[in-house]
């Protein structure tokens, strides 16, 4: 960015932006705004950062090292702490009043869908079990629960029994793909003709989106294969850079092993006239 350049940060969690602000104080060339990317127009706008006019964006999606190691936040089925999971504390419900008031078949269908569980059913319904004899109301009563519930022989070999069923939790309390849905189509269309996109997303559910939202972005026509005439007049905003998704090679596992799950994927934007 130097010389000359200015970073607009965006971030949901007051902590985070609190310290970035404190860190970047005497640095006049970064903005550090509290919001949601999905929202990066407006608070772009704020700053007389107009469409199609941003060098480049970075979405880095999920939850942070400093997030998961809080007990306070309730990320981490690590830690015994309140059942929380909103990256904005002050913002929506949290994953406890999930879990105590949502009915057995809207759990199953969250733990299914965005954890990818498939012993979604049985958490659901021993989650309803459980509550009826006292409010779950911490990460450690849930982790229990789903430890209790999911077959020693079924356990993941490379992660914990709970790490699906609290990452649905996570998710759906922070409505993080609808967010990255909208900051999709924002960065696209914010950038300028040249400018870049890259995005880090660190589960299945996020890299599908990711990767088909640029694929979309990057085909002339989405008509129907057997149609012989194109009437979509849809054109291609980007070029992909990353036909498939770029993984951390051995190196930056061995410096930070929560890397291990990231998936980059990086497009250019077009100029209007392709």
């Amino acid at each position: 960015m130097r010389p000359g350049g200015r970073i607009l940060a965006i971030d949901r969690d007051p902590a985070a932006v609190a310290a970035a602000r404190r860190r970047f104080a005497s640095d006049g060339g970064v903005i550090v705004e509290h919001g949601d990317f999905a929202d990066m127009e407006s608070l772009a706008a704020g700053h007389g950062i107009g469409t199609r006019s941003v060098d480049g964006v970075v979405l880095d999606l999920g939850i942070s090292s400093v997030q998961l190691d809080d007990p306070l936040r309730g990320f981490s089925f690590r830690l015994d702490g309140p059942l929380d999971m909103r990256v904005d504390p002050g913002d929506g419900r949290s994953a406890a009043d999930l879990v105590n008031e949502w009915t057995e078949a809207d759990l199953t269908a969250l733990i299914r869908t965005y954890g990818e569980e498939r012993f979604a059913r049985s958490i659901a319904a021993a989650v309803v079990r459980s509550r009826a004899a006292r409010a779950i109301t911490t990460t450690a009563q849930l982790r229990e629960i789903v430890e209790r519930t999911i077959p020693r022989r079924f356990w993941p070999k490379r992660i914990h029994p709970a790490t699906r069923t609290f990452q649905a939790l996570r998710i759906e309390v922070n409505h993080e793909l609808e967010s990255l849905n909208l900051g999709l189509q924002a960065a696209i269309r914010i950038l300028r003709p040249g400018g870049r996109l890259g995005v880090v997303s660190f589960h299945s559910l996020e890299d599908t989106i990711v990767k088909n939202a640029l694929h979309v972005s990057a085909q002339n026509c989405l008509c129907p294969p057997q149609q012989t005439h194109c009437t979509c007049a849809h054109r291609a905003s980007l070029l992909l850079l990353s036909r498939k998704a770029i993984k951390p090679d051995a190196a930056e596992l061995a410096a930070n092993p929560r890397a291990r799950s990231a998936r980059l994927r990086v497009a250019e934007k077009l100029d209007d006239v392709r």
